[in-house]
């Protein structure tokens, strides 16, 4: 197996069913596990529920459930969106599980052991929403002058006892990580933090008495553990912490933490001064992504206008909806989707360029050519311009993905594909069957050698659609990874099998706008 490659997305909080927003994150996180497979590296992908907390007691009160009842169900769904959404999670982790309550029982002993943790009395502002503590400085006002979070969810004051982190020791070690790479990523979010802590950091609440739904302190089981304790764990339970298993050895520490920009603190100030305190290795790498906003509106429930991202996919296809959301949006800053722009983009570049350009390549091999793949032909100056131009526009897609900066790495693979759509114009492979069939015979094989290319480099992101397309092209196992790309046998091997190309199935079709887009 090639290099270990460990990511994660946040786990989500199943007090609703998944939303656009969860929806994103995973197609993300899945886009790179795949990418980082086709690379060569061994992966691990890790996703799953943050089932704890009091917003998931105070709704499992509201239905007249269970905490334990409706952590059940409502993570049921998120396997389904996943399932859907073909997310090939190797890990789904729920915070339920009890592996879960001993690694994060564990990680506690430790950082109480290292003398960071104490009891006192806590007082301050705290949103149930968000799961958070704000100081009053953090604050805003409502409409109606109520107390808000920075992120406008109701804040409420808080009193009890409670353990305490001693996150104000770690402030300056957490200040020399952020100087010392890019531990966070985008540059806005870590100027951010850094201003954060640069502002002093003071002792954090850790646990709590005004509820049971959670996990108990170790020697205190009247408290259970403040839900980012519970939560951030995840990352570590699920290669096997605290025991020393091969997992955890080789993935640890995560190579990137994929994450909404509204938890970046929690994941870079917080968990990064957990883990010093109990002696263990720091991810390499947090990523904080924008939002996707519904027209340009963040959604919510009380606008009305929550996605369903299954819903969505069943609209629109599951691979359009991959492509769109990678492709459309700069990857780290927010974005707006709507119906329209998945119909245009989808129509436009997968349908109308790729698609079309892969249509008409393997129709006219079947037509003119009896489907047959024949080597040996003599590439002229536009040939080899062409596998220039594709050689470019894979390599761009490979280094920004590297980057995490998917939109601009699609944008490189399109302007290979638009290079081989002028290519087809220019050397007409239709008028050549008569006047030059050698010649015709040339450029058509030329056209199966990039579009082969340019589908194995953007399968990580369609994969549904380019393994039905490789199918057709005789491409199977190891040929659909990166490595086959800088690999020439493989065409001579897949003359010399007796391959043929039969009647083509398009793979990307064009879309109509659904009646009620505008709705």
């Amino acid at each position: 197996m090639g290099e270990p490659y460990y990511i994660t997305t946040a786990i989500s909080y199943p007090n609703g069913r998944p939303h656009i927003g969860h929806a994103y994150e995973a197609i993300a996180a899945d886009v790179i596990a795949r990418f980082k497979k086709a690379e060569g590296f061994d992966v691990r992908f890790q996703t799953g529920t943050d089932e704890h907390g009091l917003k998931m007691a105070q709704k499992a009160r509201d239905l007249d459930t269970t905490p334990a009842a409706l952590a059940d169900e409502m993570s049921s769904y998120f396997k389904v969106m996943c399932d859907t959404l073909n997310i090939e999670y190797d890990v789904f982790i729920r915070t339920t599980e009890p592996r879960h309550h001993a690694a994060t029982q564990e990680l506690w002993r430790r950082m109480e052991a290292n003398g960071d943790l104490y009891l006192d009395r806590y007082e301050g502002w705290y949103s149930v929403r968000d799961e958070a503590y704000y100081d009053e400085s953090e604050l805003q006002a409502g409409e109606d002058g109520a107390k808000l979070s920075p992120q406008g969810t109701p804040v409420e004051w808080t009193v009890e006892e409670s353990w305490f982190f001693r996150l104000s020791r770690y402030q300056d070690k957490l200040l020399e990580l952020y100087a010392s790479g890019d531990f966070i990523r985008p540059e806005s979010r870590r100027n951010e933090i850094q201003r954060f802590v640069e502002g002093g950091l003071r002792d954090l609440s850790i646990s709590r008495t005004s509820f049971d739904w959670g996990i108990k302190v170790p020697g205190s089981d009247n408290h259970v553990m403040y839900v980012w304790v519970d939560a951030l764990t995840n990352y570590i339970t699920g290669l096997g912490f605290p025991e020393e298993t091969a997992d955890f050895a080789k993935f640890w520490p995560a190579n990137v933490h994929l994450i909404g920009k509204d938890i970046v603190r929690f994941h870079t100030v917080y968990w990064p001064a957990f883990l010093m305190s109990a002696g263990l290795e720091l991810p390499k790498q947090v990523f904080g992504h924008g939002f996707l906003l519904n027209r340009g509106q963040k959604e919510s429930k009380s606008l009305g206008n929550v996605t369903d991202p299954i819903g969505l996919a069943e609209t629109f296809g599951v691979d359009t909806l991959r492509y769109f959301f990678l492709r459309e949006v700069a990857f780290g800053q927010d974005g707006s989707w709507s119906a329209e722009a998945i119909v245009t983009r989808a129509n436009a570049e997968l349908a109308n360029s790729f698609g079309n350009l892969a249509q008409r390549s393997l129709s006219m091999i079947f037509k003119n050519m009896d489907g047959e793949i024949k080597a040996g032909f003599e590439s002229n100056e536009a040939d080899e311009a062409l596998f220039t131009a594709v050689a470019e526009g894979i390599s761009g897609l490979r280094s920004a993905f590297d980057a995490l900066d998917f939109s601009s790495g699609l944008e490189a693979w399109m302007r290979a594909v638009f290079a081989c759509n002028q290519y087809v114009d220019e050397q007409a492979p239709w008028a050549l069957r008569k006047s030059d069939p050698a010649r015709m015979e040339a450029v058509l094989m030329t056209l199966f050698r990039v579009v082969r290319d340019l589908a194995i480099a953007v399968r990580p992101v369609v994969p549904t659609a380019i393994d039905a397309l490789l199918d057709q092209m005789g491409q199977a196992g190891n040929a659909r990874d990166y490595a086959a790309l800088g690999n020439a046998d493989w065409f001579t091997d897949l003359a010399n099998s007796g391959f043929k190309v039969d009647k083509p199935q398009g793979v990307f079709p064009r879309l109509e706008l659904p009646e009620d887009a505008a709705a």
